[in-house]
């Protein structure tokens, strides 16, 4: 028998980070990332996030995957191949273990995720 829960602090009592991405990542800009993690467990993690407008190169283990819905703005997946797909408000992505790529913010964006290792 399994409990339901509400989970998480929810979003008025999570405290925000910010960070940026590593310069040797950097692809355009230096944008300002806000994340609030508003759920964590061993292997799984969620919240909101939010981010300026900018690119970075990104590489996800085999083990982490993620994924997000769109709440505002837009993105781009890029993969090393030079193929992408743009996300916008209303839609959602999953990034795959072994993606590598670069994470494009195209339109100031918020998103929930959901990162979870396996």
């Amino acid at each position: 028998m399994s409990s339901i829960f509400i989970a998480g602090q929810g979003e008025s009592l999570a405290t925000p980070t910010i960070d940026y991405p590593r310069a040797e990542r950097l692809v355009v800009g230096n944008p300002q990332r806000l994340t609030q993690n508003l759920y964590e467990h061993p292997n799984m993690s969620c919240g909101i996030w939010q981010c300026e407008v900018g690119a970075w190169r990104i590489e996800f283990a085999s083990n982490k995957q993620e994924f997000f819905n769109i709440i505002k703005g837009k993105v781009r997946l890029h993969d090393i191949q030079g193929n992408f797909v743009e996300i916008q408000a209303g839609q959602a992505g999953v990034i795959p273990p072994n993606f590598k790529g670069i994470f494009e913010v195209v339109e100031i964006v918020q998103k929930y995720y959901v990162i979870v290792e396996v």
